[in-house]
């Protein structure tokens, strides 16, 4: 794992990120092009939606194989610190 992504990731994502087979080389990829949207309880959900798909797709990560394996991941960023890491079983509420 690299340094500056174990400094963002709190000990309970990377046990979560192990648990639920999500690979630490994926996530530098959602938290670029994941869409954001607020909790309601001060942290920013980031998952990885059909649009973070396509905007992943134009900025050149060629590699589909990465693109279906980060489809539903989402990570829950609590002032720059990763909470938690898992896969979308079900839509995010927006309001």
């Amino acid at each position: 794992m690299a340094p500056e992504l174990r400094d963002i990731l709190s000990r309970h994502a990377q046990a979560r990120a192990q648990q639920r087979g999500i690979p630490p080389e994926l996530l530098p990829h959602l938290l670029a092009y994941g869409t954001e949207r607020h909790d309601r309880h001060g942290g920013v959900i980031v998952c990885f939606d059909r649009a973070a798909r396509k905007r992943a797709a134009r900025a050149g990560i060629a590699h589909a194989r990465v693109l279906d394996r980060l489809a539903g991941v989402y990570a829950v960023d609590t002032g720059g610190v990763i909470a938690t890491v898992g896969h979308r079983r079900r839509r995010l509420r927006t309001r």
